[in-house]
């Protein structure tokens, strides 16, 4: 539970203020979304971090892990068997050891975002059947994806510790 003095409240940085091409947008918009996904957690006390705080058993810890798998399976060709199970951190799970991680597939993606100078070609072929989207609708997807869970992240970290903002 929260208690008064673990009340904490950062600055919110607000959306990114670009005006390069598309591509540069797009992707300044999921760079923003993912680093709130590690501020979220950042700092969050164990086990809290990876205790359920809805009854989906949805917990930051996990939130963080299943993202690596998104960015893995969507730019690296990483298959996933099981989705649900990306959503369950292991015991020996540590913040440190799941955000490194996480930022190292948003790495290794980014980069093979920036190798696309139109976004209308086929992203990377992911390990299930069927046609590719263009990279366009994937990093618009990373985009809903990634956000969706950022606004998970916020309210589990705020039921943790009472932290909120960015």
């Amino acid at each position: 539970m929260v208690t008064k003095t673990a009340r904490a409240r950062r600055a919110d940085t607000g959306p990114p203020r670009t005006d390069g091409d598309e591509s540069t947008v797009l992707l300044a918009f999921l760079d923003y979304l993912r680093d709130a996904i590690v501020e979220k957690a950042a700092g969050a006390p164990e086990p809290q971090v990876r205790t359920a705080g809805v009854a989906s058993g949805t917990n930051v810890l996990g939130l963080v892990k299943h993202l690596t798998a998104v960015e893995r399976f969507y730019f690296l060709g990483e298959d996933v068997s099981s989705w649900a199970a990306t959503m369950r951190p292991v015991p020996t799970d540590t913040v440190e050891t799941v955000v490194t991680a996480y930022r190292e597939a948003v790495n290794r993606s980014n980069e093979v975002i920036k190798s696309y100078t139109d976004l209308t070609q086929p992203a990377p072929r992911t390990p299930r059947k069927g046609e590719p989207p263009s990279m366009r609708w994937l990093l618009i997807h990373l985009i809903e994806e990634t956000g969706r869970h950022a606004g998970h992240a916020d309210i589990l970290r705020e039921q943790i510790d009472g932290a909120t903002g960015r």
